[in-house]
C-alpha cells in the first residue's frame, strides 16, 4: 500500500502543470458548493468539508477544516490564495517516503502534523510498482484482471485496523476537536484514499447521509482523474489494462464501501468505532460535533 502511495505522489509532482484550466480564481470556500474544489490550480483537490446537511437538519460548517491532495508543487499565485484560507495546521497522512520526495510548500506560518497511515502497511515497496506501470505486459500479469481493485480496497480495510491508522487517525481526529488548531487542513497524496476515509468517518459521525458522503468522496474523480489521463493513455497505448492505471489513480464506490465494511464488522457503528477503536468517546465525540454543527 506504501508502494500505491507514493507512485501517485510521483504522478502527481510529473503532471502538476496539467491541472484543469477552467478553475476559478477565488479560495474563499463560501462561495463554492459543499464538494467543490477551491479552484486553486496546482492544488486541484482542495475543498472545503462543510455546506452539508445533516439528517438531523444541521448544517456542517464551512471555513473550519479543508481536504486537499499533496501540496507540492505550489505555484507562488496559489500559495496566495491558500494564504486566503488562514490555515493554522497542516495534517499530512502521508508516509515517510512521500513526505521525502515532495515535502509541504505551505508558510511557515502553518504549524505541520505529521500522521503516519501506513506506517504499519507491509505491502510491496514503490520501486516494485513503478517498475511494473513502465512495463505494462509485467503490470497486466501483476494487477491486472482486478488485482489493483483488490489491492486497493485492501488498502481501504487497513485504514480501520493498523496500529499505525488508528493512531493516525485518533491524533487528527483529537486536534481538530480543539478550536485552536483551525482553520485545519489534512491531505495525502491524491487527497482520495486516506484523506478520503478520514473525511468519510467525520461526515459520517455528523449523521450526513451516506449517498451525500459518497457523492462527497467520488468528486475526487473530477479533479484527479484529469491529472493522471496522460499517464493512463500512454500506458493503455502501449498494451497496459486501462482498469489498473484507473483502479490506482481514481475513487470508487468499493473502496470506500470496504472501509465501511471493515468498520462495521469489527465495531458496529461509527460511534463505536471512534470510542472502541480509536479512544475517542461520547462526550469527545459530542465537542466534535458541537464545534462544526450549526443548526439549520
Amino acid at each position: 500500500m506504501k508502494a500505491i502511495a507514493f507512485l501517485k505522489a510521483t504522478v502527481v509532482m510529473m503532471i502538476a502543470n496539467l491541472a484543469v484550466s477552467t478553475f476559478g480564481q477565488q479560495s474563499d470556500s463560501t462561495q463554492f458548493s459543499p464538494g467543490q474544489s477551491l479552484g486553486i490550480v496546482s492544488v486541484p483537490n482542495l475543498r472545503d468539508i462543510g455546506g452539508y446537511r445533516t439528517s438531523d437538519e444541521q448544517i456542517v460548517r464551512k471555513g473550519l477544516l479543508y481536504r486537499s491532495g499533496q501540496l507540492n508543487p505550489i505555484t507562488p499565485e496559489d500559495l496566495e490564495k491558500i494564504a486566503v484560507l488562514n490555515l493554522k495546521t497542516d495534517f499530512d497522512l502521508r508516509t515517510a517516503e512521500e513526505v521525502k520526495a515532495y515535502p509541504d510548500e505551505l508558510g511557515d506560518g502553518v504549524k505541520r502534523v505529521w500522521l503516519n497511515v501506513l506506517a504499519d502497511s507491509n505491502q510491496s515497496d514503490s520501486a516494485a510498482i513503478e517498475k511494473l506501470l513502465k512495463n505494462p505486459q509485467k503490470a497486466n500479469a501483476a494487477l491486472g484482471s482486478g488485482k489493483a481493485q483488490a489491492m486497493l480496497e485492501s488498502q481501504y480495510r487497513e485504514y480501520i485496523y493498523l496500529p499505525s491508522a488508528r493512531r493516525a487517525f485518533r491524533e487528527f481526529f483529537v486536534s481538530i476537536s480543539q478550536a485552536d488548531q483551525l482553520p485545519a487542513l489534512l491531505h495525502c497524496t491524491a487527497g482520495k484514499d486516506r484523506t478520503g476515509w478520514a473525511t468519510a468517518a467525520l461526515l459520517t459521525l455528523f449523521k450526513v447521509p451516506k449517498e451525500k458522503i459518497m457523492e462527497d468522496y467520488l468528486r475526487s474523480n473530477e479533479y484527479d482523474l484529469v491529472r493522471y489521463r496522460g499517464i493512463t493513455d500512454a500506458f493503455v497505448a502501449a498494451g497496459g489494462e486501462e482498469s489498473i492505471p484507473l483502479a490506482i489513480f481514481g475513487a470508487k464506490p468499493e473502496y470506500l464501501n470496504a472501509a465501511f465494511d471493515e468498520m462495521q464488522k469489527r465495531y458496529g457503528t461509527i460511534e463505536n468505532y471512534f470510542s472502541q477503536g480509536l479512544g475517542i468517546d461520547s462526550a469527545a465525540q459530542n465537542a466534535l460535533r458541537s464545534l462544526y454543527l450549526d443548526e439549520d
